[in-house]
């Protein structure tokens, strides 16, 4: 790429990024923010707008001194969406996300067998019938693939899911006959950027995502830079070890953090005291919710660890913000009010994921969204 483009790929993303942020937002007003000319917005607005990204608005800005009101611009979120598939270890949701971020429908099935070649062949049989029934006319730019574990974007592989026991697992590869671009990623390293585009600005400057589900991982970022670390394993904290924990590990040892937190390991607990019939974790989650004691007090006791290992990455990293991911967090104020106990005194900067129940969903599409408000010429040339 010539000096030329990079400068133009730049400025373009600079625009686009000011009208995420800022949108209906006037030209001039973008020129203030980002310190462009403005016949350098004007230029970036028309060509982006070409490309179906940015649009005008019927709303008027009034102008501060006499003559005709400012057209205001914002992105336009009717004419694309972005495909997320993210799979769990038990299940794969689908989704379809607007470019603001915003998940327009979503679907979850069981995997139909937990080899690589089973999740797959499910996700292709299904795909096309659900981005059928839910586009409405959208032109969809492109494939988010998201799970837990280690995972390599640039190769688009799965490394290694310890849940799933799945190894050096070619998903990029493996998806292509949708006939769409790919982009994989780990989803805590995808909800950092989801955070940063649309959730909390303060992980714009330095953020911990810390996910608990039934894979246990984190992703770092710093100046707005995504950590990935040599072979793109930079996140692995399933073996950090807890005080005060017993739980048994495939590792051989004893208090390691995804043995003694995760979903699968709760949900065991639970229907080994007899507390649900079959170890299914969102049937714990939703005996809680109801207002049954003892669900409440083991995701409260969950927290009580999460909180410790949270404690361990703010002292170590010291971000400005560390976002939490957790069924418990999500669902019951005071399994935040147990995580923020054990932090101490950085309580304030530990804070749950924007995005609710829709996490995975959205953590699946912004593999997509981060492509296109970093390189927008690239992605919809």
């Amino acid at each position: 790429m010539t000096h030329e483009a990079r400068h133009r790929s730049t400025t373009a993303a600079t625009v686009l990024r000011s009208v995420l942020d800022n949108g209906p937002v006037a030209r001039s007003t973008i020129a203030r923010l980002t310190g462009l000319s403005a016949a350098s917005v004007t230029r970036q607005y028309t060509e982006l707008a070409d490309r179906g990204l940015l649009r005008e608005v019927h709303t008027r800005v009034p102008r501060a001194t006499l003559g005709r009101p400012h057209v205001p611009v914002d992105i336009d979120v009717d004419r694309y969406a972005v495909c997320g598939v993210h799979i769990a270890f038990t299940h794969t949701t689908l989704s379809l996300l607007d470019l603001r971020g915003r998940v327009l429908s979503q679907e979850r099935e069981p995997h139909p067998g937990r080899t690589p070649d089973a999740v797959f062949h499910g996700i292709l049989d299904r795909f096309p019938r659900f981005l059928d029934r839910h586009r409405n006319g959208r032109v969809p730019l492109g494939i988010g693939l998201a799970t837990g574990g280690w995972v390599d974007p640039e190769r688009g592989v799965i490394v290694r899911h310890s849940q799933l026991g799945w190894r050096d697992v070619p998903a990029r590869e493996a998806l292509r006959p949708l006939h769409l671009p790919v982009h994989v990623e780990s989803h805590s390293r995808a909800l950092v950027r989801a955070e940063q585009l649309f959730g909390d600005q303060r992980s714009r400057t330095s953020v911990v995502h810390l996910f608990v589900g039934n894979v246990v991982d984190a992703a770092i970022a710093t100046a707005g830079t995504v950590h990935h670390g040599p072979g793109a394993a930079a996140g692995e904290i399933a073996h950090l070890r807890l005080d005060g924990s017993t739980a048994r590990c495939p590792c051989g040892r004893r208090g390691c953090l995804q043995a003694t937190v995760s979903d699968r390991a709760l949900a065991e607990r639970a229907a080994g005291s007899g507390l649900i019939p079959e170890p299914d974790f969102p049937l714990l989650v939703a005996r809680a919710r109801e207002g049954d004691r003892e669900a409440t007090g083991l995701l409260r006791e969950r927290a009580r660890h999460v909180g410790r290992a949270a404690g361990l990455l703010l002292d170590v990293i010291n971000p400005e913000v560390l976002v939490l991911t957790e069924a418990g967090v999500v669902h019951l104020p005071e399994c935040l009010a147990e995580v923020r106990t054990q932090v101490g005194d950085r309580a304030e900067a530990v804070v749950p994921t924007s995005f609710g129940r829709d996490v995975l969903s959205v953590a699946a599409g912004s593999v997509v969204l981060d492509a296109i408000y970093g390189s927008p010429l690239d992605l919809c040339a």
